[in-house]
C-alpha cells in the first residue's frame, strides 16, 4: 500500500497510508483528541476532518479551542439552521450563510412569507431536532452544469448567479440530512456536537451588498458543544449591553451624532474632547521623545495624488464620490488615507541619506464611505482620526526602525490597561496576486523584514495569509478587552511599494540616489474605534490620569461652595482637575449621580471639613476613605497617577 508523509505543527512526520483522513490521524494520537477534532489545516488551508489526504502533506487539527474550529463549527450551524428553515419554509431560497467572530449568519429569502423574532424559538427548536439525527456533513465534487441544473429545479436564482463566477473543478456540494448547499466548506464530521442554539436577531441585507438589489432576511445565530458554553455567552452580552460605547457615551456626554450633520459623522462634546487630547498629547509626548516631527496635512486631495498612491484602484468605490470644481477636469477626493500626503512631504525637496530616519507623524482625519447598515456608534464611522506616522529610511535600517515601533506601540497598548495581547503577522495571498501592488522582490524583503524582527524580539505571533494591506504587509496587534472579547488595535507595516509609486529618492553616501523604505504605523489606529473599545474595556471608568473630571466636589449646602472654591484651585495647581456640583440636592442624590458619571474621586464638604480646612474622600468602587488634608489627598492621588 502506497503511504504518504504527514508532519505535524510539532516538526515530527508521520507516514499514513494514502486517502488516509485528518480524523483518521487523529485517533492514531488520541481517541479523546478524534471526538474533538472539528476540521484540519492540510497545506494551509482548512479542510473537512473527513476528507481524504492523497499525498504528503503538513497537518494541524483543529478543535473548538482553535479559531479555525470555531469557524467551520459554526458555518456548519449555518446549514444546519438552513435545513431546518427549509423544512419549516418550504420553497426558502437562500444567499450566503458564513461563519463570522461569534456565530453565524444566513441571508435568506422566505417569499411572501415575513419571518419575525416569534419564528425564532421555533427555528431554533427544529435546529436542536435535526442535530440529534447526527447527520454527516458530506462534500461532493459537482460539475458547473449538473449544480445549475439542481439550482434550477429548486428557483433559487441566489446560488445560479453565485455559479456564475464558478468554473468546472471549482464546484462543491455539501449535504446533511435533507438539505443540499453549494458550499466550498470545510465543515464538522456530523451534526451531533451541535448541542445548544440561540438565534440571536434578524436584519435586513441587501443581497451581494448592492442598495439596488432585492432586500433579504439576514437571520444570526450562535451555537456551542456545551449548555452552559451558551448561558455564559448570553450572560457576557448582558454584560456588554452595559458596557455599550454609545450607551455609556451618551451618559458620559462624550460624544454624540446628528442626522442634520450625517450619519457616521461624530461629533466630539466637551468632556470627549478632553479624553480624546489627553490621548494626542499622551502619543504625542512620546513621539517627540523619539524624533518625530508632526505634520498637518489637508483634509482633500486631487484624485490625480490616490491614483498614483493606487489607494484609488483599490478603494475608489468605498469612497466619498470625487468633488468637482468649477474647473473643467478637475477632481478631488475627500481624503480616505494619509500616506500619500506624507509621501509627498518627502518628496518636496531633496533629501540626503544624513537626514535618514525621516519619521513624520500627524493625528490626520480621513473619510470612507461605509454602508449605513455598517455603521455602529464610534467603532464604524465615515470619518475618523488615525494616530498615523510614517518613518522614510534606508534598506539597512528598516529592522532597527520597525523595532522601535514595536516597542513604541507595546508600552501604549499597556499604558492604557490592555495587557492581554498577541500580535499576527498578516501577509499577501499569493493566490490572489491581483489584491497588490509592487514587485515580488518588494513583497519578500518587507516581509522578511516583519518575520525577522519579532524573532529577534521573541515575540510570539501567529501568521496569516490574505490580510496585509495592498501595498505592504504588517504586524497587527490583537488585544482582549476585560470581557474576553479581542479587537486588532494598532499596527506596523513595512512598505517598499508606495515609495517607488511615488519616485522618492535620497541621495546616498555614495553620491548616488536610492529608494527609501516606508514604515506606516498606528499605535492607536483610529482615534475613534480605539475610544469605543476603551470605554467598552473600562466600563466607564477610565484611568485616572484620562479621566476627563478626576474629582467632583460635594458640598451639602451652598454656604460651603466658596470654601470648594478654594479647594478647588487648589487642585488644579497640581493639575488635578473636577467641579463642583452646586445643585439643590441632597448629598445623598449627588453622590448617587457622581458615581453614575464614573467620577473617580468624591470630595464631601460639610461644615467641620470647611473649619478644619479638610476633605472627606469616597473613592469610586472602594468607598469612603475617610477625612484628610488636601496635601495628604495630593500625595494620595499623585501616587494613583
Amino acid at each position: 500500500m502506497n503511504t504518504i508523509n504527514i508532519t505535524l505543527p510539532d516538526g515530527s512526520v508521520r507516514q499514513y497510508p494514502h486517502g488516509v483522513t485528518s480524523m483518521q490521524i487523529a485517533q492514531s494520537i488520541s481517541e479523546g483528541l478524534a471526538r474533538n477534532v472539528l476540521s484540519a489545516t492540510v497545506n494551509g488551508e482548512v479542510w473537512d476532518a473527513t476528507r481524504p489526504i492523497n499525498g504528503d502533506a503538513s497537518l494541524k487539527l483543529h478543535t473548538w479551542n482553535d479559531k479555525e474550529g470555531k469557524a467551520t463549527y459554526w458555518h456548519s450551524s449555518a446549514h444546519l439552521m438552513a435545513e431546518a428553515l427549509e423544512a419549516l419554509f418550504p420553497g426558502v431560497k437562500f444567499g450566503i450563510g458564513p461563519a463570522i467572530d461569534n456565530g453565524y449568519y444566513y441571508d435568506v429569502d422566505t417569499g411572501d412569507t415575513t419571518l419575525t423574532p416569534a419564528d425564532l424559538p421555533r427555528i431554533e427548536e427544529k435546529m436542536m431536532e435535526l442535530a440529534k439525527n447526527k447527520n454527516s456533513y458530506i462534500r461532493r465534487e459537482v460539475s458547473k452544469a449538473d449544480a445549475i441544473a439542481y439550482f434550477t429545479d429548486k428557483g433559487d436564482e441566489y446560488k445560479l448567479e453565485l455559479l456564475e463566477g464558478l468554473e468546472d473543478g471549482q464546484i462543491t456540494f455539501y449535504t446533511q440530512g435533507n438539505f443540499t448547499d453549494l458550499c466550498r466548506g470545510p465543515h464538522i464530521p456530523d451534526t451531533s456536537s451541535i448541542k445548544a442554539v440561540k438565534l440571536m436577531n434578524l436584519a435586513g441585507a441587501y443581497w451581494r451588498g448592492d442598495e439596488k438589489r432585492k432586500q433579504m432576511t439576514r437571520i444570526y445565530g450562535i451555537t456551542f458543544p456545551k449548555s452552559k458554553e451558551l448561558t455564559d455567552y448570553l450572560e457576557l452580552l448582558e454584560e456588554a449591553k452595559k458596557r455599550d460605547h454609545r450607551k455609556l457615551g451618551a451618559e458620559l456626554e462624550l460624544f454624540m451624532f446628528s442626522d442634520k450633520v450625517g450619519q457616521g459623522l461624530p461629533i466630539w462634546l466637551p468632556k470627549g474632547t478632553q479624553l480624546r487630547e489627553r490621548l494626542q498629547n499622551f502619543l504625542r509626548a512620546e513621539q517627540e521623545k523619539l524624533g518625530y516631527q508632526m505634520v498637518v496635512t489637508p483634509h482633500i486631495g486631487s484624485k490625480t495624488l490616490y491614483v498614483t498612491s493606487g489607494h484609488y484602484a483599490k478603494y475608489g468605490a468605498d469612497s466619498f464620490q470625487p468633488i468637482h470644481t468649477p474647473k473643467e477636469g478637475e477632481e478631488f477626493l475627500l481624503k480616505p488615507m494619509n500616506c500619500p500626503h506624507h509621501c509627498e512631504i518627502f518628496g518636496h525637496r531633496p533629501r540626503s541619506y544624513k537626514e535618514l530616519p525621516l519619521r513624520i507623524g500627524e493625528f490626520g482625519t480621513v473619510y470612507r464611505y461605509e454602508q449605513s447598515g455598517e455603521l455602529h456608534g464610534l467603532s464604524r464611522v465615515r470619518g475618523f482620526t488615525q494616530d498615523d506616522a510614517h518613518i522614510f529610511c534606508t534598506v539597512e535600517q528598516v529592522k532597527g526602525e520597525f523595532l522601535n515601533v514595536l516597542e513604541l506601540t507595546q508600552m501604549v497598548i499597556r499604558k492604557m490597561g490592555f495587557d492581554n495581547f498577541t500580535a499576527q503577522i498578516s501577509l499577501r495571498d499569493p493566490g490572489k496576486p491581483e489584491k497588490y501592488i509592487g514587485s515580488e522582490e518588494n513583497w519578500n524583503a518587507a516581509e522578511a523584514a516583519i518575520i525577522e524582527a519579532t524573532k529577534e524580539v521573541d515575540m510570539e505571533t501567529t501568521t496569516v495569509l490574505g490580510e496585509a494591506a495592498f501595498y505592504g504587509p504588517k504586524l497587527d496587534f490583537m488585544i482582549k478587552d476585560a470581557l474576553g472579547r479581542s479587537w486588532q488595535l494598532g499596527t506596523i507595516q513595512v512598505d517598499y511599494n508606495l515609495p517607488e509609486r511615488f519616485g522618492l529618492e535620497y541621495i546616498g553616501s555614495d553620491n548616488q540616489a536610492h529608494r527609501p523604505v516606508m514604515i506606516h504605523r498606528a499605535p492607536f489606529g483610529s482615534m475613534e474605534r480605539f475610544i469605543s473599545i476603551l470605554i467598552e474595556h473600562t466600563a466607564g471608568k477610565f484611568p485616572l490620569w484620562l479621566t476627563p473630571d478626576q474629582f467632583a466636589l460635594l458640598p451639602i449646602s451652598d454656604r460651603l461652595v466658596p470654601y470648594c472654591e478654594s479647594v478647588k484651585a487648589e487642585l488644579a495647581r497640581h493639575d488635578i482637575r473636577g467641579f463642583i456640583d452646586e445643585r439643590a440636592e441632597s448629598i445623598g442624590r449627588k453622590i448617587r449621580d457622581t458615581e453614575l458619571k464614573r467620577v473617580p474621586y468624591m470630595l464631601i464638604i460639610g461644615d467641620k471639613e470647611a473649619e478644619n480646612g479638610q476633605i472627606s474622600v469616597r473613592r469610586q468602587g472602594q468607598g469612603d476613605l475617610g477625612t484628610m488634608d488636601i496635601s495628604d489627598f495630593i500625595t494620595r492621588f499623585t501616587a494613583e497617577l
